[in-house]
């Protein structure tokens, strides 16, 4: 009797704390950013659990690879899926934005998020300077 007991305190206490640790900003968040220099947008698919980030961006204007009718050298790739990564904060918090384009060429941006309402504001502070506005899905 007294392991069942054990047992169901441990439970409750692990529920409590799961319940304490929950971001008013959990949920599924999606949404499409600007072109921004690079006429470039990112499709955002942002997962938020218990203040913890994980999402992707796509780049919907990558491609693979095509004919080269020209005989020219073929434009430098560009990243088309980038790792998304963070820890919700109270107002604004960052992200780090990680995509591979070759096996040596890894390219890495930080993101601004703020919570406007009920959208989320993600801003490039580099590189193209594209601006999304995410919702909750």
């Amino acid at each position: 009797m007294n392991r069942i007991l054990a047992l169901l305190l441990v439970v409750s206490f692990a529920a409590i704390a799961h319940a304490q640790s929950a971001s008013p900003l959990d949920g599924t968040w999606r949404g499409q950013s600007d072109g921004g220099s690079c006429n470039a947008p990112l499709d955002y698919a942002v997962t938020i659990e218990d203040g913890f980030v994980d999402g992707t961006a796509f780049d919907t204007t990558a491609h693979g690879p095509v004919p080269n009718l020209k005989k020219a050298p073929p434009p430098p790739p560009g990243p088309g899926l980038w790792q998304l990564h963070g820890v919700v904060k109270p107002g604004s918090f960052k992200l780090i934005a990680v995509a591979s384009v070759t096996h040596d060429d890894r390219r890495m941006e930080r993101l601004t998020v703020s919570a406007q309402g009920d959208v989320l504001v993600v801003t490039e502070g580099g590189g193209c300077g594209r601006t999304a506005r995410l919702a909750r899905k």
